[in-house]
């Protein structure tokens, strides 16, 4: 190591290099968050996807729109979305809308688990958008419309059929007679109420339908959203006797209980955690025992 003294004038260059110096730094830093912000926002619509950013992560969305030309072929489009503490994969949605791509087209309501609209097929599985955590799942992504199910749009399916499976099973209280007085409701006792709690969580919002391969083999399959709700109903004590065979009926029937082969498929997506496949069973045993004759 040198301890020798430089001399005057070469101290005055050095300083005059290392002012220059600092004076192209900044410059040089402002350029390279520019080329970043660009990166961030860049879509991968007409080319190869942007590099996120080390606090962001990349979300592959299901694209399709059959009135506009150039978008009739069902494709991926890739968003760089910031990472955010608890956000959901409706926020991304969300996100990527209103930063990227105004005609991004999703379902959604409440954000709360509660309304059902946002059932969507994420990273190879059906769950609701507003209650899946981005920190929950592999990267990238991937979100797409539920399957079996008529795109009408990017990430919006055609319901008609799922509700019309689910109107077919009568889904509201029927009662033999009427209440003891006009002011006083149908009492249950709490044993029963406990026995069909979990079939009131219903929310119809199509996930159980949707995984279902029976269900999408046969478009007559009531399914098992629709055979819940007539468990709820059936099952309940304040039912009448009358109304509850017809709906065993009703179920007993080609395209009711019996073509359920027990795949758990529904019971496994269901959000709300509902024993679907369970209630299935219960019904055909109850169907089994309102035909058995011993006479």
């Amino acid at each position: 190591m040198s301890t020798q003294v430089p001399k005057e004038d070469e101290r005055t260059e050095s300083v005059e290099h290392e002012a220059e110096d600092s004076a192209e730094q900044p410059e040089a830093s402002h350029g390279d968050r520019r080329r970043a912000d660009r990166d961030a926002k860049r879509q991968s619509v007409s080319g190869a996807p942007a590099e996120p950013e080390q606090d962001a992560f990349r979300l592959k969305v299901f694209r399709y729109d059959p009135e506009v030309e150039g978008k009739m072929e069902p494709r991926f489009d890739d968003f760089s979305v910031p990472r955010e503490k608890g956000m959901t994969v409706l926020d991304a949605l969300i996100y990527a809308r209103d930063t990227y791509d105004t005609t991004l087209t999703f379902r959604h309501s409440c954000r709360q688990a509660v309304c059902g609209s946002d059932a969507l097929f994420i990273n190879g599985r059906q769950r609701l958008g507003c209650q899946t955590q981005i920190s929950d799942l592999d990267k990238p992504v991937r979100v797409e419309p539920l399957p079996h199910q008529d795109v009408v749009k990017d990430l919006v399916v055609d319901m008609e059929h799922f509700y019309d499976q689910m109107h077919a099973v009568e889904p509201f209280f029927q009662p033999d007679e009427e209440s003891p007085g006009d002011l006083e409701e149908y009492r249950q006792s709490p044993e029963n109420r406990e026995e069909i709690k979990m079939s009131t969580r219903c929310i119809w919002c199509g996930a159980c339908m949707s995984s279902c391969n029976i269900a999408a083999g046969d478009n007559q399959y009531l399914g098992p959203a629709a055979i819940n709700k007539a468990y709820r109903f059936a099952m309940d004590e304040r039912e009448g006797e009358n109304m509850k065979e017809h709906r065993l009926n009703v179920m007993d029937q080609e395209h009711g209980v019996w073509r359920c082969q027990t795949q758990f498929s529904c019971t496994n997506v269901c959000p709300k955690d509902i024993p679907l496949t369970e209630h299935i069973q219960e019904l055909k045993r109850e169907a089994v025992k309102q035909n058995l004759k011993f006479w």
